[in-house]
């Protein structure tokens, strides 16, 4: 199996507009593969209309913005596909659909890249931005992980926060554990 990789897709949507969603994605056999579950607007999107760009941002608070309501992040067109992408990335790829492999669970979307542009230099990683990431996809799976390993996972990622955050990577940290929980508070109350 290869490798995901974490980015910012944006999606067409059939009025015309865009949609922000952070997705991992493979690279197999020349192709880009995008996996969303079921039900998602990123999916819906995709079959929708067959286009999508996948950007590369370092402010990892995109990626946290758009798991805790803050999708307001600025766009620019796309050359090749009718959709928008990030306007802050040090990367960007354009993808058309080739095929779908159905699944009842997370079909994967087989896509071509159309074209990859370089933006910026890429600056190096940073431990908090990682842990920023990592604690996105634990928020995407409230619903599916037990309270006490979401609590296990976090404590052990705001060790990278505590000793390499910057502004953005706290700020983008405190959206995602007040989203943990006010999730706590619903359960509690259910």
């Amino acid at each position: 199996m290869s490798m995901i990789l974490e980015a910012i897709l944006t999606t067409a949507t059939p009025d015309g507009g865009t949609h922000i969603a952070p997705l991992g994605f493979r690279r197999e056999n020349g192709y880009i593969v995008l996996s969303p579950f079921h039900p998602s607007r990123t999916l819906d999107n995709l079959r929708a209309t067959g286009v999508a760009a996948i950007s590369h941002p370092t402010d990892v608070r995109v990626f946290a913005g758009c798991l805790t309501g803050r999708r307001d992040w600025p766009l620019v067109p796309c050359t090749q596909v009718t959709c928008g992408r990030l306007a802050d990335a040090l990367s960007h790829s354009e993808l058309i659909v080739e095929r779908i492999e159905e699944d009842a669970v997370r079909p994967r979307f087989i896509c071509r890249e159309l074209i990859h542009a370089n933006h910026e230099a890429f600056p190096g990683h940073n431990r908090a931005q990682a842990a920023v990431i990592e604690a996105c996809i634990l928020i995407s799976r409230l619903g599916m992980l037990p309270a006490d390993k979401v609590k296990q996972e976090m404590d052990y990622l705001a060790i990278a926060i505590g000793k390499t955050a910057g502004p953005r990577e706290l700020e983008a940290w405190n959206w995602l554990k007040e989203k943990i929980d006010a999730h706590r508070q619903q359960e509690q109350a259910a």
